[in-house]
Parts: structure tokens; sequence; C-alpha cells
């Protein structure tokens, strides 16, 4: 096969059923485009070579022998570096985790490697999961394939870039605040963040407890779908993805980017021709209304913060010098929230979440902005910092519904545009079939940055 880069989970599994490809094939494959195009856009923070080949040699020996050990045998996957994998630093990009070996796999991982995958190595993030992207610390920032000069969105930018590249099918992320969608948006791929809970912490370093989530990302959405059933320990939920949305109904979320923030023309034109895709599909697409995004962005902000303090306050004091100036300045917002500020947040929330819970008793899903642009210059501080706080993504951490984030369009300067489904807690399986019914009748997911797609490395 000539083009294995882009080969998705699903494809690979079947290609080394038929013995088409064998996994070994595929990570010297992708070792060598990695080695010969990652200098262009930094995803990799620790690429295990050894330790790939390793994995891939005894997936073919477990192969020859019929002894797969599940779905995502040989399958290649890409872990931020917020994530332990046993053997492997988690820097968390930061001067005060260089040295920081993990002892053992968060559960994401065993999760992971119970299904059979194989753990490239750890890729880039922002600092701690909210400073960046920055040029101040050990590492330099991840970058967008579909245009390097640009950001990838963050914090889980190296798994978004590194999907966008061609580098591997399958990627773990983190969202508190949107940074599963946020990378995904602005690189043409696909990141849920589930309902809050519905995936195990345990091995990821914290930014804020009550709004933190592990997300599976990929290039098709049923790979994302595959993910997270393995990331959960359930078998197959057939979501039944192949199945219409004839009837579905699809509240269209559009305060959010006509009065509360703005969207650019570009994204504007993108979410209603989305929406009129959906409703050719048989979906019956109407307005909804939602508090607010402002609401959600002021109770989102005063938990992260406190929170994120909370867990690095004692720490900055001790060594700020460690700390780069972005994590410096969003973090330490959290030193001036009072208890009483943070618990009138908490009670805020849970109206918040009361009131998406009400709107689910009218629609399916939502449809929503993610950003308000595409992805800007990341030299460009005040467009960074206008973009950190003008998203959508915010309300459903606070609230925990499961939300998708998938390209829905182009805009003229040739950068990703992306649209989110949210569904009601716990059913992700709604929101995966709108988000395959859309795949399938759209060509987003052909496309693919233009200075990668035609590399034969």
């Amino acid at each position: 096969m000539s083009e294995i880069a882009w080969l998705s989970a699903t494809e690979l599994a079947s290609a080394y059923r038929t013995r088409e490809l064998s996994p070994v094939t595929v990570v010297e494959h992708l070792l060598e485009r990695i080695s010969g195009l990652d200098a262009r856009i930094n995803v990799f923070v620790h690429l295990d070579v050894e330790g790939a080949l390793r994995q891939a040699k005894e997936a073919e020996t477990n192969i020859l022998a019929r002894r797969e050990r599940g779905p995502l045998h040989g399958v290649p996957v890409g872990i931020k570096d917020i994530i332990d994998v046993a053997g492997l630093p988690t820097t968390c990009h930061s001067r005060m985790l260089t040295d920081n070996i993990s002892r053992e796999d968060a559960e994401c991982v065993m999760r992971l490697r119970d299904a059979g995958a194989i753990i490239l190595g750890k890729v880039a993030t922002h600092e701690f999961a909210i400073g960046g992207p920055s040029f101040d610390l050990p590492y330099p920032p991840a970058r967008n394939p579909w245009n390097p000069d640009h950001h990838p969105g963050g914090s889980s930018s190296g798994s978004g870039a590194g999907l966008a590249a061609g580098f591997f099918p399958l990627a773990l992320g983190t969202d508190t605040g949107g940074s599963v969608r946020n990378p995904a948006g602005a690189c043409g791929v696909i990141g849920l963040k589930p309902t809050y809970e519905r995936v195990s912490r345990k091995g990821v370093f914290p930014l804020s407890w009550t709004l933190d989530n592990v997300g599976p990302m990929g290039r098709r959405v049923e790979d994302v779908s595959l993910l997270l059933d393995v990331l959960t320990g359930r078998e197959r939920s057939s979501p039944q993805l192949d199945r219409d949305i004839t009837g579905m109904r699809i509240g269209f979320v559009r305060r959010f980017h006509e009065q509360d923030y703005v969207a650019g023309p570009d994204t504007a034109a993108a979410l209603e021709t989305a929406a009129s895709v959906l409703a050719e599909l048989g979906a019956i697409v109407t307005d909804i209304e939602l508090p607010p995004l402002q609401d959600f962005a002021a109770v989102s902000r005063t938990i992260l913060t406190s929170e994120g303090w909370s867990i690095h306050g004692e720490a900055m004091r001790a060594h700020p010098q460690k700390y780069g100036k972005l994590s410096r300045q969003r973090l330490l917002v959290g030193a001036f929230i009072t208890s009483e500020n943070y618990i009138r947040a908490r009670m805020l929330a849970a109206k918040l979440r009361q009131d998406v819970d009400d709107a689910f008793s009218r629609v399916d899903v939502l449809l929503a902005a993610n950003a308000m642009n595409p992805a800007c210059r990341i030299d460009d501080e005040k467009a960074i910092a206008t973009n950190y706080l003008q998203h959508a993504r915010a309300p459903f951490n606070v609230t925990g519904h499961p939300a998708l984030s998938m390209m829905c369009g182009l805009s003229q300067q040739g950068m990703p545009i992306a649209m989110q489904l949210i569904g009601p807690r716990q059913r992700e399986d709604v929101v995966f079939r709108v988000a395959a019914a859309y795949e399938r009748a759209t060509d987003w997911i052909a496309m693919k940055p233009p200075a990668f797609a035609g590399s034969t490395c």
C-alpha cells in the first residue's frame, strides 16, 4: 500500500488480518516519516523508536500465531505528554518535570496495551495543559501541518498535529476547557470529549479535577468510536454508525457564534452549510437557546484556575522560574479566587448542567461552533489571547456532556474550520451516529494538509 500513513485504525486491522501489511512494516514506515517530517511541526517530545519496533515485532509474532490481543492489535498511537507511559518521560512540556520517568502506565494506556495498540511515544502539549503555545520552554511548541506558521490548537497540540500529518492513526488527548476539540478543529481531525468521568484519569497529570477528561482522537469517526470503547473497557457498543439520521432532532445553538461572540465569515458560512447538510440527510434542524457563553466561561475559569492553583501554587511560589510565562499568567489567576467564588461557580455549574439537560428533552443532538475563527499564526500573541477566551467548547466541560469536534470547512486561507456535535450525558452513540452520517455525506475526510499529503516519507 502506497499510503500507509493515511490508513485508519480499522483499515490497518483489516490489512493485518489479510496479511497485506504487518505491524513491523507499518511502524517502520511511520518512524521513517516522522524522522523526515517532524522537524517542521515538533509533534514528538519523546519518540520511542526501540520500544515501538519491539512492540511491532511482538504484535507481528502474535498475528502469525493467531493470538491477536484486541481490536487495536498492531495499531500505532500517540500519547499526550501529561499521560504516564511506563519507562518514558512525562514532562508535561515543563522544566519542572524534565527528569520525570513514569513508573507505570496510566489506566487509559493500560487499556490501549490490552487492546494490542503500539505506543509510539509522547507528543507535545501546552505546559501542564494550560500554558501555550510557548517559546520559553525546554521543548518547542507543536505547529499546524496545514500551515506550520500557524497554531495547531491546544493543549493536545501534538495529538492533533500528528494525526493531521499522518504520523499515527489514533491519539490520546485531554480536555479541560476544550483541549481535545481545539486541536482537532484546528488540524482538521476528529476529537471527542466524552461524558465526564467516562474515561479513567488515573495516571494523568491533573489541571482541574472537576473539568478534566481523557479523550480519543483520530481521523475517522469509526476509529474514535472504537477507541472510546477500548478506553471505557466496553465491548463494541454497536453505535450503528451506518444508520441514517432521518427524523433525528438537531438543535443549532446559533447564539454562541452570532450573539455571544461573532464568528468570522468563513466559520459562520461553514456552520450554516453543515446545518443544511444535516437537514438534507433527513434530520430536523431547529434553532435552540442555551445560556450565554459568558456564563459558562466564567464558571469554567473560576473552577479551572482555582483548582489549577491548588495543584501548582506551592511549586510555583518555590520555583517560579521553572514555569513558562503563559503558565504563570494563567495559573496565577487562581490565587485570587475566594472560596465563596469557587462555591458559587460550582452552584452555577449545576444550574447550567440542568439547562443543557433540559435542552435534550427537545432535541437529540446539539450543533454548535467550535472556534470562532480558524487557527491563527503561532507567534501572534494578541490573536492567541483572544482565541484562548473566545470559543464555544467550555460549556460542555462545565456540564459534563459529550462533545465531538470535526471538520466542516476550509477558510479562504486554507485552514480547517470545525463544528461541534453534543449529546446527552452517556450518549456518545447518538453523537457518533450524526457525525458518521455527516462524514459519509461530505468530502472533508479526504482532505489532507497539502505539504504533508504528497510526502512519500
